[in-house]
């Protein structure tokens, strides 16, 4: 199988592909909720952006690219390597949330609590075979 190059339109397909295979609504607590994630200092010197939404615990939303992002519940803002390294499953959520790795705009209660069902997604992330 061939590596995915992080963020490309590719792996955002494969990421999709098994997210929906992986995470069924039970898993995900029938959540509703949205992310856009902003990386700065990416490679190639363009900001980009990670987005996801759920809708009763189902895939509704994921896409990644450049320019102006899909609104979202929460506006999560870091450094390309901090992000990889969560989507690596390297880093969890909450620690990063508050070791101050990320930056988020929207509402830290609920953040904390949707932190967990972040990392579900990111262990199923971190089996793309990816080129970071």
């Amino acid at each position: 199988m061939a590596n995915f190059k992080y963020l490309s339109p590719e792996w955002a397909e494969e990421g999709r592909r098994r997210a929906e295979e992986a995470l069924t609504p039970e898993k995900l607590h029938n959540v509703t909720s949205s992310m856009t994630n902003i990386y700065r200092n990416c490679p190639d010197g363009q900001d980009m952006y990670f987005f996801v939404e759920f809708t009763d615990g189902k895939v509704t939303g994921f896409e990644t690219g450049t320019g102006e992002p899909p609104k979202a519940e929460f506006k999560i803002i870091a450094d390309y390597e901090t992000f990889a390294k969560i989507t690596r499953a390297e880093l969890g959520a909450v620690r990063a949330l508050t070791s101050r790795k990320l930056t988020l705009r929207g509402n830290m209660a609920k953040a904390m609590r949707l932190a967990p069902l972040v990392d579900k997604l990111n262990r199923v992330l971190a089996t793309i075979p990816t080129n970071y």
